[in-house]
């Protein structure tokens, strides 16, 4: 961002937010303004900047008295920041992983403050879509932080892990697709959150694997279960067996990405190309999409007669609802559907 278009977005925070907020959120927006340079953002009383059709809501820390708040609980709020982009009355919620220091890696601060996030998103019903992505350059995660692992006792490791597969487990399970965008390197537990993930977009030069064997472990977040299924049997053991790092472009051959964009100037292609995703989904009925995530992703687990059952079971969810019928009338008056997810 040049700085002082950055000067004059802070100024504007500041008003409504004060200093401290405002600083943190011009951090936070930073990239939605350098990929719209000639838009001017501008705050307003509800917490969120807008630009031509589209809202950039801000989610910031709660507001203290002191302005003198340390900068250590600054960054410790700010490891996570949730965005929402509104589009027309639907909402792309968007989770940015933000401690450079450590290369996003999983500190227990940080897997709290997305489990915080994901319940708040897990219940909005206007939200869409959710993008994961990263706002350190040249990083989506680094895995587990062994620094803060090292200075665990054996005993705290396992419940550890476990709260990590947890977590990975919930992101699969939210009811809204889920986008992992992968502008850096997604190493050990990183992959494992974006194959968590419902769709994952790659820069070229992005880099990826799973490589805990290499620390002779396994990966225990759930990789050794989503990879197979994503990939395939065999070549999901290859890559776990000799802890190979592949790029972008050779995780789209193997189908571990389901598109690979070249980089660019700003490091953050696939962040724009997954909202380009997340914008083709928009428009279609919101109950359909999710009910269709439920019957693909629990049909997996199943024999096809069950699976035959469980998309039965959705089917019937969609039938009574008002978007099934405005889906129709449009169709009939030819114009565009307004969905309502009722």
């Amino acid at each position: 961002m040049h700085f002082s278009r950055q000067h004059l977005l802070f100024q504007q925070l500041s008003r409504v937010f004060g200093p401290s907020q405002g600083r943190c959120i011009v951090h936070s927006v930073r990239t939605l303004i350098s990929c719209r340079p000639n838009c001017l953002f501008t705050p307003t009383i509800n917490n969120s900047i807008n630009c031509h059709t589209r809202t950039y809501a801000v989610v910031v820390p709660p507001s203290t008295t002191n302005e003198s708040i340390s900068r250590e609980a600054v960054g410790l709020e700010s490891e996570v920041v949730l965005n929402f982009v509104e589009n027309n009355n639907a909402k792309i919620a968007v989770i940015g992983m933000n401690r450079p220091q450590a290369k996003n890696s999983m500190s227990k601060n940080l897997l709290a403050r997305f489990n915080e996030y994901m319940n708040q998103i897990r219940y909005d019903k206007d939200v869409r879509v959710l993008i994961l992505r990263s706002l350190v350059p040249g990083i989506f995660c680094a895995g587990a932080d062994l620094k803060e692992r090292l200075k665990m006792h054996p005993s705290e490791i396992g419940p550890f892990v476990s709260k990590a597969r947890s977590l990975m487990s919930d992101l699969e399970q939210l009811p809204m697709p889920v986008i992992a965008a992968i502008d850096g390197a997604a190493l050990g537990g990183g992959l494992e959150m974006a194959l968590a993930c419902d769709l994952r977009v790659a820069s070229i030069s992005a880099k990826m694997g799973l490589v805990e064997t290499k620390l002779a472990i396994i990966p225990g977040a759930g990789g050794t279960q989503r990879l197979p299924r994503i990939i395939g049997l065999s070549k999901a053991k290859e890559l776990i067996y000799t802890a190979r790092i592949l790029d972008g472009g050779q995780a789209l051959e193997i189908g571990l990405v389901n598109q690979a964009v070249e980089q660019n100037k700003m490091g953050d292609a696939a962040y724009h190309q997954a909202l380009r995703l997340a914008d083709e989904i928009l428009p279609n009925g919101p109950i359909g999409v999710r009910m269709a995530k439920i019957s693909i992703s629990r049909g997996l687990q199943v024999d096809l007669a069950t699976g035959l059952a469980i998309e039965e079971a959705c089917y019937a969810q969609v039938i009574p609802t008002k978007d099934r019928l405005e889906g129709l009338n449009a169709f009939r008056e030819k114009r565009p559907p307004q969905y309502k997810g009722e």
